[in-house]
């Protein structure tokens, strides 16, 4: 079952327990409320925990099926697409929406390396090729 709410939702809005439960189910693969309360590092309430997991639907990170009468939810969005818009959002705030001064950045500050960026710049070409080849 897919999510009915848009994926436009700003990961940078996302609390701290959220972060946390969606990593989970993302860890997982798939969870009941249970599941995800018997992961989560400090007591919660069942309650509290079916909650966030509503809320993150609402939001379109999960969605859910029903199992005898059990929400088992699961990622509607990838860790990947989740993290492409937040790093839109600090390009947009920062960067003045220059993914290339990011990378600039990135490298100065040594938080990428150029040869992670040489890695990074072949698997751009080959992406590229195999979309040349879709067409």
């Amino acid at each position: 079952m897919a999510s009915n709410t848009p994926s436009n939702h700003d990961p940078a809005e996302l609390g701290e327990l959220e972060r946390d439960i969606l990593g989970i189910v993302w860890r997982l693969g798939k969870a009941t409320a249970e599941q995800v309360r018997e992961e989560v590092d400090r007591p919660l309430k069942d309650s509290t925990i079916r909650t966030v997991l509503r809320r993150l639907e609402e939001k379109g990170y999960l969605a859910h099926s029903v199992d005898n009468r059990t929400f088992i939810y699961r990622s509607a969005e990838s860790p990947q697409k989740v993290a492409a818009r937040a790093v839109q959002r600090i390009v947009d705030w920062f960067c003045e929406g220059s993914v290339e001064e990011l990378l600039v950045g990135l490298v100065d500050s040594k938080v990428l390396s150029g040869a992670e960026l040489e890695r990074l710049t072949r698997r751009i070409a080959a992406a590229k090729k195999q979309e040349g080849g879709k067409a």
